[in-house]
């Protein structure tokens, strides 16, 4: 038998359909009880608790307390990574489901990846703060520049706080829709972070998708050149 890392033993709890709905549904952060999760999954409750039994034992997901109920995250943002990319593998490979509704539609202008901007928005955002020399890549490595610096801090961002934590600062994403890059790391989510507090943006119930207000588009205009 081989030695090494077991990946199909992560494929295959990822590979189920049930279980890949309730990773998606994990993917904008929010926590989650097991009956919105068996709901989002299209199985019964037994059928979902015995899923997220699975995927906590693989530390895929992180179950918590809070009084009488039980809710459920995914475990970290590599979790989070990795199924972006799987996302963004089966839209390059034809692999998709069809989706109709409003709410979709929305989804692909601005959504939330795990923690930080994705769709339409967040890819055009990345695309010019690159133009303006705000970040810099550097093969797949994404950095933030010494003016970027300033510009993260004029827009109300506490980037030593940021580089004290375990979280890579700038970490390029790759977009299932758009099929291009999006901001991630620590600063990507403490830019979604102060556009929601700034009153720009605001997540709709229930789900990933992102509501941008007029002053958001306002401000995206004037900041980014993004209409």
């Amino acid at each position: 038998m081989k030695e090494g890392p077991d990946i199909s033993h992560i494929a295959a709890l990822i590979g189920d359909p049930a279980r890949a709905n309730i990773l998606t549904a994990l993917m904008d952060g929010r926590a989650l009880t097991a009956s919105e999760l068996a709901e989002e999954a299209g199985v019964g409750l037994s059928t979902a608790s015995g899923h997220l039994s699975k995927l906590a034992e693989a530390e895929l997901i992180a179950p918590r307390k809070s009084g009488r109920h039980k809710y459920f995250n995914l475990a970290d943002a590599e979790v989070a990574g990795v199924l972006e990319s799987l996302m963004g593998l089966a839209a390059r490979r034809g692999t998709t489901r069809v989706r109709t509704g409003p709410r979709d539609a929305q989804m692909q202008v601005a959504r939330v990846c795990y923690n930080h901007l994705a769709g339409q928005l967040g890819v055009q955002m990345y695309s010019k703060l690159l133009a303006q020399g705000v970040l810099m890549e550097d093969g797949e490595d994404v950095a933030l520049t010494a003016s970027g610096r300033d510009f993260m801090t004029a827009f109300g961002i506490d980037l030593d706080a940021l580089e004290k934590g375990r979280t890579r600062l700038c970490r390029s994403c790759l977009d299932w829709s758009e099929r291009r890059t999006h901001l991630a790391g620590s600063l990507g989510r403490a830019m979604l972070t102060c556009m929601e507090q700034k009153g720009w943006m605001s997540r709709e119930t229930g789900s990933r998708a992102i509501h941008v207000t007029k002053a958001g588009q306002v401000a995206f205009a004037d900041m980014f050149g993004v209409d």
